[in-house]
């Protein structure tokens, strides 16, 4: 099976492109949708993190937005929620891959956000980095209910630039074009990735 992290800045189109390879028939599994799951009233992650932080828990559930104003000013704040989520996402992962190989799945595409920061590049045979121009990645972020630009300044001060990031990538999308032209990107990666399989 092909393993193949997509990743890019906050507010790069990552999600879209995601879909745009489960269109393709790509196994997907978006590490922003893992963290939902275990946010959510019954998830894994709420007891824990009611214990740490306790006024984030609202309707049984974890609060995203009040989550994120106790801790992205609060280095020490962030290591203890990473400490709680990262085990139960890299599970909710793990589960994802085996359960891909067992149905025989070809290519799994991976959105990991912070892959790059987190040194995961080895777990993948592919890197894809989306990314467009830094205004429409701004309008874009500051467009989302709650968001500020101190949440945003802060959320990028944690993430590897951009122009780095695009360095490391074996490919890069640009989502600053139209969806049909991004349709054709990741068209043309996907079917470069299989190719480049079946010749080593």
């Amino acid at each position: 099976m092909i393993k193949i992290g997509l990743t890019g800045s906050i507010g790069m189109g990552k999600s879209t492109v995601l879909s745009m390879f489960g269109a393709l028939g790509a196994a997907i599994w978006d590490a922003d949708a893992a963290v939902h799951r275990l946010y959510d009233v019954g998830g894994r992650a709420v007891d824990p993190i009611c214990e740490a932080f306790p006024t984030a828990i609202k309707d049984n559930c974890v609060d995203r937005a009040t989550l994120a104003n106790l801790v992205l000013s609060d280095p020490s704040a962030i290591q203890k929620l990473e400490t709680i989520v990262h085990p139960l996402v890299w599970n909710d992962r793990e589960f994802f891959l085996s359960e891909a190989a067992s149905l025989g799945v070809e290519v799994a595409v991976l959105d990991i956000p912070l892959l790059f920061e987190n040194e995961m590049v080895p777990f993948f045979d592919t890197i894809i980095v989306v990314s467009t121009d830094e205004d429409t990645q701004r309008e874009r972020v500051l467009a989302r209910p709650g968001m500020s630009l101190e949440k945003l300044n802060a959320i990028l001060s944690r993430q590897m630039p951009d122009a780095e990031k695009r360095e490391r990538a074996d490919f890069v999308i640009d989502s600053g074009q139209s969806m049909e032209d991004m349709r054709v990107q990741v068209s043309g990666v996907y079917d470069a990735i299989i190719a480049r399989s079946k010749q080593d």
